[in-house]
């Protein structure tokens, strides 16, 4: 039993409370998820199981989409609605506003980690310092936005709006919530946050924890994914005795390796027969071993 679960995670669990359940319902030790969802957070979560655990690695690197509400006037300790408040205005606050702003949020930009986050410093998860009333400082990271839409606008004492937002990983959504609400002057917080996308995975084929029981109980596995799913690298072919040396940690001459698809970069799958044998990195000599299964 090997492969990706495109999981739809629920509110309330935290990305281990489900790697747990499915490690009981499948009768299996070794699973691993892709990325930590906050607990309140609903949405896309890849689960890898058996040899899948293996590309993990790969599959959290890639882009992630998101559905969130920014609620200005209202400053959290977490950036998000589960925080205590901070600081609370009634901002004069109108959707041009938000519009005038936005575009500084696009691209390659640069985001402190909140506190409340599992960033380590010194051993020690940021969260374990904040709720100790410890502030540690922290060393801004570069992180992409690809995309941030406002997709709607709401009126009213304490303004939202419903962002879509691309970006690469690494990237604090409600962190992006909090900078908008401090470059308006009023404050902000993540009011809600619901990811549609990780990489491959969309929100449309995601599986829930209740079909995935009841999928389970008829003897149906069809919710796991096969692994090359979860890999977005161009795939390179080998057979017979290469493949063979390619498991054995040997390298392949340029020549001797049928490409399929054409790109630059370094890594690639490498299949076998329809088969994922592994991840490969390109040098000068040739096709090398990155990561046998």
């Amino acid at each position: 039993m090997e492969g990706i679960i495109n999981v739809l995670k629920p509110p309330g669990m935290t990305s281990s409370d489900v790697v747990v359940w499915i490690r009981k319902v499948l009768k299996i030790k070794k699973v691993g998820h892709t990325g930590t969802l906050d607990p309140g957070v609903v949405g896309v979560l890849p689960i890898c199981v058996g040899k899948g655990t293996r590309i993990a690695e790969y599959i959290t690197e890639q882009g992630k989409e998101y559905i969130a509400e920014v609620a200005f006037g209202v400053t959290t300790e977490t950036q998000d609605s589960y925080g205590k408040k901070i600081r609370e205005t009634l901002p004069q606050l109108k959707r041009p506003d938000l519009e005038r702003i936005v575009p500084n949020f696009i691209g390659k930009i640069l985001q402190v980690p909140p506190m409340y986050s599992a960033v380590r410093k010194d051993g020690k998860h940021l969260y374990e310092y904040a709720r100790k009333g410890i502030s540690i400082e922290r060393s801004p990271r570069e992180v992409f936005i690809y995309r941030l839409n406002i997709e709607e606008w709401f009126d009213g004492e304490l303004p939202r709006a419903i962002l879509n937002i691309e970006c690469s990983k690494g990237t604090y959504i409600r962190t992006i919530c909090h900078d908008l609400g401090q470059a308006l002057g009023c404050g902000a917080h993540m009011s809600f946050l619901l990811r549609v996308r990780s990489g491959p995975f969309k929100l449309q084929k995601s599986w829930t924890l209740e079909e995935i029981e009841e999928a389970v109980r008829d003897g149906n596995f069809s919710f796991i994914l096969p692994l090359t799913d979860g890999i977005d690298l161009p795939r390179v072919f080998l057979a017979g005795a290469r493949a063979n040396a390619f498991r054995h940690g040997l390298y392949t001459k340029r020549e001797q390796v049928k490409v399929s698809d054409e790109g630059n970069e370094p890594y690639v799958q490498v299949m076998e027969n329809g088969d994922l044998i592994g991840i490969g990195v390109w040098r000068e000599e040739g096709l090398y071993p990155h990561k046998v299964f």
